[in-house]
């Protein structure tokens, strides 16, 4: 289910894991602290794709990729299809995504999509699995451990889903 909590209430808090995207966090790439990566999503053309290369290219970068047992492979696959996910319902419901934030802790990762709606994501009850459309927060909340929405200070709001990483 839901939550709009900004982060988990155990030890991922904001001072001992994984930040929400609204910290001020540097990019690996910089070689500044941090395990964050963001990229700027408004305006861009076909945003899909560009969220699921960025996020692939982080999953490189940090040593998830390529993986080297089935339950990796299976899970970098879960975690791009929760970017598409997330990244697709923002096209169709919030105006087009703003930002996509990643955030690595040791086995987790939090994806972030911001974007200038004002409604929240649900996933459609009761499930039909033959209707066309409408499947996309059933699918991040059945691979997810944990999803929410918080409102942004300006207009719009951050989905956000943490996903657990294999040992």
């Amino acid at each position: 289910m839901s939550t709009t909590r900004p982060f988990a209430p155990d030890d991922r808090e904001r001072d001992h894991g994984v930040p929400s995207c609204t910290a001020a966090l540097e990019d690996e790439v910089t070689g500044m602290p941090g395990h964050s990566r963001r990229i700027t999503l408004a305006d861009a053309a076909g945003v899909v794709p560009l969220a699921r290369d960025f996020t692939r290219q982080a999953m490189y970068d940090w040593g998830w990729l390529p993986s080297t047992t089935d339950d990796r492979r299976a899970c970098a696959e879960d975690i791009l299809l929760v970017v598409s996910e997330l990244v697709t319902n923002a096209c169709l419901h919030g105006g087009g995504p703003d930002e996509l934030c990643l955030h690595r802790a040791p086995k987790l990762l939090r994806v972030e999509v911001s974007d200038g709606g004002s409604g929240e994501p649900t996933p459609r009850t009761p499930h039909q699995a033959g209707r066309p459309g409408g499947h996309g927060m059933f699918i991040v909340q059945r691979l997810c451990l944990d999803w929410g929405v918080v409102p942004r200070d300006s207009a719009g709001k951050t989905v956000w889903a943490e996903l657990a990483w294999p040992a």
